[in-house]
């Protein structure tokens, strides 16, 4: 029996200096974030800016607001990949904001909200109104589900509100892994 507990403790202590090898071994940054919004009567942005913090970490600070209060947002994420210009990747997803949060019941956007939930306010049920803001966030690779094969990315997010396309949202990053180090 103790050598099999022995045996599990050496089998998890190899996973968590692994584990952690690849961790550090990932560089998962933003390099650009462009904001527009199509219709200032319905959203205003103030602040879509990149923060460099040291040579691998980047913040993202975007804010804006709704002057008026919305129940009806919904999103079209795509995210592309960079060879000879952004071509379409393997994501593309829609999906209703309102009725993710209350059932999380789409997998893609799942992945995407949890990498921002901390960082932002968007995390209650609808309506939104006022000042609606993803502050310091920073993709963090640990929280990255699928596998990605290195590369450079593009995350496109088209958001409607009440049906209608009203800003978009890009940022682009570099993912790369060097199991090697």
């Amino acid at each position: 029996m103790e050598r099999r507990l022995n045996f599990f403790r050496f089998l998890l202590i190899s996973y968590l200096l692994i584990y952690q090898d690849t961790i550090e071994a990932v560089v998962f940054k933003m390099t650009n974030a462009v904001c527009l919004s199509y219709n200032d009567s319905v959203f205003i942005f103030h602040h879509c800016r990149l923060k460099a913090i040291s040579r691998n970490k980047v913040v993202l600070n975007l804010n804006g607001t709704l002057p008026h209060p919305v129940d009806k947002i919904s999103f079209h994420l795509k995210v592309f990949k960079r060879e000879n210009g952004y071509k379409p990747w393997l994501i593309d997803s829609k999906t209703d904001i309102c009725r993710f949060l209350k059932s999380n019941y789409d997998p893609v956007a799942k992945i995407v909200f949890n990498l921002f939930k901390e960082f932002s306010n968007l995390n209650h049920p609808c309506p939104f109104v006022g000042l609606q803001y993803v502050m310091g966030f920073y993709p963090r690779p640990e929280l990255l589900i699928l596998p990605f094969p290195s590369g450079d990315y593009m995350l496109m997010i088209r958001w409607f509100l009440n049906n209608k396309l009203t800003f978009d949202t890009n940022v682009s990053f570099i993912f790369t892994e060097d199991l090697l180090a």
